[in-house]
C-alpha cells in the first residue's frame, strides 16, 4: 500500500488552462497556461499551441481543441493530464481548486474527471439546430457510422436526449487521453473535409469545438467509463458578456429601451451562448432582458420607466434581484396578504406595479 501511494505521489500531473487572453493563473504550479491559436496571434507570454505537431491555425474553427490536440501530440512527459479554461476550472464540492492529491485520489477511484452534465431544455439535436447548421451534426453522425459503426446506435440515441458534458474539460491518465483524442480527431478531421463553413460567423465557425462536447459524452458512455462529474468554478464572466452589459448600461442611462433591445438581439444572434449559465454566471444579462421587458410595458401604460428612476446600472440590477426574491417569497401567502405586501413594497422601492407583474412572469418561467 505504501509503495502504491509513493508511485501515485510521483506521477507527473499537469492541468492546462486554455486561454486566448492574459489572465492570472492559479498559484498552484500544476496549472499551466496554454495559449491556443498562437499561430495567428501575438504572444501572451505563455506556452503556445503552435510548436511541434499542431493545428494552431485552425483555432477559429476548433476553439480550445487546438490545445487539446497539442497536448495529445506533444505532451509526453506527464502521467496525468487535464484541460480547463482560463476562467473556468473543475473544483471540489466545497469550492476549492483541485490539488494534485485531490486529482490522484479521484483517479484512484474513477477513469476520468469531467464536468457535471448539462441538463438541456430540449434534445441536443434540437438545441444544436437552433444555433448551428443541423446538417453539420447529421454529417457527424454519418462519419461516426462509417468509421466507428459500433458507436452509431448510441450516437443516434443520445443525440435525441437532453444532456451533454460541456467545455471540453477533463482530467485523466495520459494513455486514456490519447485514446480519446485518436478517436475524436479522426472523426472531426473527416467531418471538416465534408462540411462547408463558408459564410459562418465567428460563433458558428467553432462548430468542431461544439461537436466535440457531445462526442465526449458519447465516447464515455460507449466505453463504460467510470467518471466523476465535478463541479465547475468560474473565475470571471466572458469578456463578451461584460462588454454587452457595458453597452446596455449606456442605453439604459439614455433611457433608450428600443436601442437596448435592438443591440441585445443583435448580440444574441451573433453569440447565443452568452446567455448560458457558463457565460452569464451572475444572471445579469437575463436581468437586463427583464429591464427591457419591464420598460416596454411601462411605456405602453404611460408609467415612469424603470430606467428613469435615478438608479445606476448596478443599482438597477440589484433592485430587480430584490424584486424577484420578493415575488417568490409571496407565493406562499394568501391573495390578501400578497396584495398588502406588494403595496408596502411599492411604497419602499423605486419600482412600478408593472415591474412586479413582469417579475412574477419571469420567476414563474424560471421554476
Amino acid at each position: 500500500m505504501e509503495k502504491h501511494r509513493m508511485e501515485e505521489h510521483c506521477m507527473e500531473t499537469r492541468i492546462f488552462a486554455m486561454t486566448h487572453k492574459s489572465f492570472t493563473p492559479p498559484p498552484d504550479q500544476m496549472y499551466v497556461p496554454l495559449q491556443v491559436g498562437r499561430a495567428d496571434h501575438d504572444p501572451l507570454g505563455y506556452l503556445g499551441d503552435h510548436t511541434g505537431e499542431n493545428i494552431s491555425q485552425l483555432n477559429a474553427y476548433y476553439s480550445e481543441l487546438t490545445g487539446v490536440y497539442w497536448l495529445w501530440k506533444n505532451c509526453h512527459h506527464v502521467d496525468v493530464v487535464g484541460v480547463c479554461h482560463y476562467r473556468r476550472y473543475l473544483i471540489a464540492e466545497d469550492g476549492h481548486l483541485y490539488t494534485k492529491a485531490d486529482i490522484l485520489d479521484l483517479l484512484a477511484q474513477y477513469d476520468m474527471i469531467v464536468t457535471k452534465k448539462l441538463e438541456l431544455r430540449m434534445s441536443y439535436y434540437d438545441g444544436f439546430a437552433l444555433t448551428h447548421d443541423e446538417k453539420d451534426l447529421a454529417e457527424t453522425e454519418r462519419v461516426v457510422a462509417e468509421k466507428y459503426p459500433a458507436y452509431a446506435p448510441l450516437f443516434h440515441e443520445m443525440v435525441h436526449k437532453k444532456e451533454t458534458y460541456f467545455a471540453n474539460m477533463m482530467v485523466c491518465r495520459k494513455p486514456l487521453y490519447d485514446e480519446y483524442c485518436t478517436w475524436l480527431f479522426d472523426i472531426l478531421f473527416e467531418v471538416q473535409r465534408r462540411i462547408d463553413t463558408t459564410g459562418y460567423d465567428n460563433y458558428r465557425k467553432r462548430v468542431y469545438g461544439f461537436l466535440s462536447e457531445f462526442l465526449l459524452t458519447v465516447w464515455i458512455a460507449k466505453n463504460n467509463l467510470h467518471v466523476y462529474e465535478s463541479s465547475v468554478g468560474m473565475s470571471a464572466e466572458k469578456s463578451e458578456t461584460e462588454e454587452i452589459k457595458k453597452q446596455l448600461s449606456v442605453y439604459f442611462e439614455k433611457q433608450d429601451i428600443a436601442g437596448a433591445k435592438r443591440y441585445l438581439l443583435t448580440e444574441l444572434d451573433r453569440r447565443p451562448d452568452v446567455l448560458m449559465e457558463a457565460s452569464d454566471i451572475r444572471g445579469e444579462l437575463k436581468l437586463c432582458m427583464q429591464v427591457i421587458a419591464t420598460c416596454e410595458f411601462e411605456a405602453s401604460r404611460n408609467e415612469t420607466l424603470l430606467v428613469a428612476r435615478g438608479m445606476s446600472f448596478d443599482e438597477l440590477l440589484e433592485q430587480l434581484k430584490q424584486l424577484n426574491r420578493f415575488v417568490v417569497q409571496q407565493e406562499e401567502n394568501s391573495d390578501e396578504r400578497q396584495q398588502q405586501a406588494v403595496f408596502e413594497y411599492l411604497k419602499a422601492h423605486p419600482v412600478s406595479m408593472t415591474a412586479v407583474e413582469i417579475a412574477k412572469r419571469v420567476m414563474e418561467r424560471a421554476e
